[in-house]
């Protein structure tokens, strides 16, 4: 490993510390900010361990928030479909959300063009009235 070492916050930190931090992170429940004041006495660490994480190739896409809400630690049941592939209920529910909030922006712009469509009516019938002239196209009229 390089001897690296990067100073934040007046602490250095060799790679290998900065491995151990990050393994630590990893492996606890603990949170990026309680692992840094840990280490470093500050309570605020501004995305630096982060920035190691993604510098030392680490998956940065892992959860190191504890949850807000204490939740059901046991995994969701696991419905079968027609071709024996096993579906996530959780991702079922949250494509269902989708859908209902699609549906719901539809049917407003549904709505929307309805009222438009009667706007406009209206006021062809009511320029036809004042102006005496006919604006609507005619049917069963020959080109």
């Amino acid at each position: 490993m390089d001897k690296k070492i990067i100073q934040k916050a007046g602490k250095y930190f060799t790679v290998e510390e900065k491995h151990k931090i990050i393994q630590e992170l990893i492996a606890t429940q603990c949170t990026k900010v309680e692992i840094w004041e840990k280490y470093t006495g500050e309570e605020e660490e501004h995305g630096q361990l982060l920035r190691w994480m993604r510098q030392l190739g680490y998956n940065t896409g892992i959860k190191t928030r504890r949850p807000n809400i204490v939740s059901n630690f046991y995994p969701m049941a696991q419905r079968k479909t027609k071709s024996d592939k096993p579906v996530n209920l959780e991702d079922e529910s949250f494509e269902n959300l989708q859908l209902k909030k699609r549906i719901v922006e539809l049917e407003k712009q549904l709505k929307d063009a309805e009222l438009k469509a009667i706007a406009f009516s209206t006021m062809v019938d009511i320029a036809e009235k004042e102006f005496k002239v006919p604006i609507r196209k005619k049917f069963n009229t020959k080109p």
